[in-house]
């Protein structure tokens, strides 16, 4: 049995284990179109089983690429948006040191550009990175995306003018189409190390390639440990049975769904799980939002949010639930000293651990919220390491590929993504676009 555990009791009385339960044949229906393949955006499925089908050349080479890297460069730069990004952001914070920026020798910097368009963001990147021995991992399959493109171009200038395009070749690494697209051409061209982003893995499900593994190694951790975390949730939810915590989850959240419940809030109470909130936004907003369908994604950090969002969640419109992530065991161990003056009045918890401070104000706030009407499911992970983040991160794409077939969508293509692109090409008069410049000129 994996160690991730799924416990749904508190969405009751909204969904009783009954009306769950009634799901199953059609979670069983979507699980096996998972695995044969019959489903709607069967040839985006390569990451079904892509823990235990990673070779481990790869993991070498990717483990070797990570070392030159930090042997040679004093900073990395990621350059990717949404998949290409998040999955390696998410890891990356909840292994690292909450103060890493501001401990010297604390593992190699990895930074992220090309996940905005933010000018001011770009500019104190480029000036912080003066006179540093930086390198370059820029993850685009097409290699013209806009966010990452400008984030690309100006950071190979800038390291390019800095050490020569030769020495600047050595420390760009490229993560691309095997065969096609501009990045690929350049790739080529100017001699950068390549790996491939599959044709058949979609960029929300690409952390466990070479997308997410590359910065993660670059940074410090083992991805072995992580492929063997997911490889292990692979193989435990695989087949239908009673403790398929995947099955059990997009069960659970399709029932609550069609009670009404439209909005899903995912709570943690562990702040290095903040990235792992907004990678998850983005497997199952661009995954379920369509058809106009799907559950709203939305995330907070607790106890902070309590403070700022708990109003609402305790009192407002009854149109939510709760996933709520509870992390069983910290890294370190830390007690609150007692006071003789006792000012603030907290000696009633001196000699505990804040942790378990914690666990109590989760506890308490789940109890609150379920008595508010707002049903929860509770996910426990024994620990944040690299192994039950893989689990964790498996975890929620079976989920997700399981839950999107239940609710009657293609949970792996993203048609509404590129209605944007389209005004904003238009916007900016991009060559090709001069119908739908002037279109949306006369809107204006």
């Amino acid at each position: 049995m994996n160690a991730i555990q799924v416990i749904t009791k508190d969405v009751a009385p909204v969904v009783s284990a009954d009306a769950v339960e009634a799901l199953r044949p059609e979670a069983e229906k979507a699980l096996s179109m998972l695995y044969d393949g019959s489903g709607a955006g069967n040839d985006f499925l390569g990451w079904v089983k892509l823990p235990s089908e990673t070779p481990q050349t790869l993991i070498d080479d990717i483990n070797a690429t990570a070392q030159s890297l930090r042997e040679n460069c004093e900073v990395i730069v990621a350059i990717g948006i949404g998949g290409s990004y998040l999955g390696a952001k998410a890891v990356i914070e909840a292994l690292s040191n909450s103060f890493a920026p501001y401990i010297h020798g604390e593992g190699t910097p990895v930074l992220f550009a090309g996940q905005n368009i933010g000018e001011d963001y770009l500019y104190e990147l480029s000036q912080y990175l003066k006179g540093k021995k930086f390198g370059i991992i820029v993850i685009s399959k097409s290699g013209t995306t806009t966010e990452p493109a400008i984030a690309f171009r100006l950071l190979k200038e800038q390291l390019e003018n800095q050490l020569g395009k030769a020495e600047a070749s050595k420390r760009i690494v490229a993560i691309t189409d095997a065969k096609r697209g501009a990045l690929r051409q350049l790739a080529t061209e100017e001699g950068y190390k390549t790996f491939v982003i599959a044709d058949n893995v979609g960029g929300r499900f690409s952390v466990l390639t070479p997308v997410g593994l590359l910065p993660i190694a670059v940074a410090g951790y083992d991805i072995q440990k992580l492929i063997d975390g997911a490889r292990s949730m692979e193989l435990a939810v695989a087949n239908p049975s009673q403790d398929n915590v995947a099955m059990t989850y997009a069960m659970t959240r399709n029932a609550l769904y069609r009670a009404g419940k439209k909005i899903e809030i995912l709570v943690n109470y562990n702040p290095k799980l903040h990235f792992v909130g907004e990678w998850w936004k983005q497997l199952y907003g661009e995954s379920e939002g369509k058809d106009h369908k799907g559950i709203f994604p939305a995330a907070v950090d607790n106890s902070t949010d309590l403070h700022s969002m708990g109003q609402w969640i305790q009192d407002g419109e009854r149109s939510i639930f709760e996933t709520v992530i509870s992390v069983q065991s910290t890294v370190n161990t830390l007690e609150i000293p007692s006071d003789e003056a006792n000012l603030d009045g907290l000696n009633y918890i001196a000699g505990k651990r804040v942790d378990q401070v914690n666990k109590m104000a989760e506890l308490g706030t789940r109890i609150a919220h379920v008595d508010g009407g707002v049903p929860n499911i509770l996910v426990t992970v024994p620990a944040i390491n690299e192994h039950y983040l893989g689990e964790l991160l498996y975890f929620f794409e079976a989920a997700c590929g399981i839950s999107g077939y239940m609710l009657g969508v293609n949970p792996f293509n993203q048609p509404g993504v590129e209605d944007y692109k389209r005004n904003m090409f238009a916007l900016l008069a991009k060559p090709g676009y001069e119908k739908e410049t002037e279109a949306i000129r006369a809107r204006m």
